[in-house]
């Protein structure tokens, strides 16, 4: 496990890369955090360090956007809050989605805990003191 300490946002161009670099041959990660912890920024820059120009925003209407990057053809970005239960996931095809070897960035993965893949990497963002971040990956 590896933790990062983000004490500002131009901290989170290294909190990326680490990130990418623990990705390793998974392609689900779990953004795990409360409310206002950062999950939509690190993605937002996850996503342009993998090239893509695409604006970077929380889903959680449409529940999934998709971002093109040059470095990935596709990446998804899902945001399960307003899921009541796992099974209205079923309803848009997370499947298609989760195995099709895309990149796919999950905020509020605990709403749909049991369809997660084996091997999805865990992200896990707190708010420490004086508004610091803490990134933990596994």
């Amino acid at each position: 496990m590896q933790t990062l300490h983000i004490h500002s946002l131009a901290d989170l161009r290294e909190a990326a890369r680490a990130v990418l670099d623990a990705l390793g041959d998974r392609t689900v990660v779990a953004f795990r955090g409360p409310m206002g912890a950062g999950k939509t920024t690190l993605i937002r820059e996850i996503v342009a360090r993998l090239g893509s120009h695409d604006t970077v925003t929380s889903p959680t209407f449409a529940i999934v956007n998709h971002y093109a990057g040059t470095e990935r053809p596709a990446i998804y970005h899902f945001d399960f809050y307003r899921i009541d239960k796992p099974e209205e996931a079923y309803d848009f095809g997370y499947e298609e989605y989760f195995y099709s070897g895309d990149l796919c960035l999950v905020e509020w993965p605990e709403k749909i805990e049991e369809l997660l893949p084996e091997h999805t990497m865990n992200v896990r963002i707190t708010v420490g003191p004086d508004e610091e971040r803490i990134i933990e990956t596994d």
